[in-house]
């Protein structure tokens, strides 16, 4: 009889590489995201703290909820067709707009500041890009 973390691995992606598993963590967590900005704003204020709280508004936080959503959904199909080009440049670029989107709200927007939580997506977007960029010959072939 199989194991309860035996039966868990099976649902894991089975390309090889990290790279899928990866993809699949930053996808799971980024459904944890869509569930907490559809349910408060506290932590969609934690991000945008160059603004008055009073500015950020449900609406808002919906909408990148559902931003936050349809990225996971292709990052989660890219862990499992890792090798599938079209499904693999989805995926990169939704890092290169998340990367996009907080370094204009840091830099040039100033309606996010340099802390724990800006800095998680900036790290995850920046790693992933950079990591998916060096890896492109590898998982999807020329």
């Amino acid at each position: 009889m199989a194991t309860q973390s035996q039966v868990l691995l099976e649902y894991l992606p089975k390309s090889e590489g990290l790279l899928p598993k990866w993809q699949l963590v930053v996808a799971t967590v980024a459904v944890f995201n869509t569930i907490q900005n559809f349910a408060t704003l506290k932590l969609t204020r934690r991000l945008y703290t160059g603004v008055p709280s009073a500015s950020i508004t449900a609406l808002q936080a919906r909408t990148f909820a559902v931003w936050t959503l349809t990225s996971a959904v292709i990052r989660g199909y890219a862990a499992y067709n890792i090798n599938n080009k079209t499904i693999y440049d989805m995926a990169l670029l939704t890092y290169l707009i998340a990367f996009g989107h907080f370094t204009s709200e840091i830099c040039f927007f100033r309606t996010a500041k340099i802390n724990l939580p800006v800095l998680s997506p900036v790290i995850v977007s920046t790693a992933s890009l950079i990591w998916m960029l060096r890896q492109y010959d590898f998982y999807v072939a020329p």
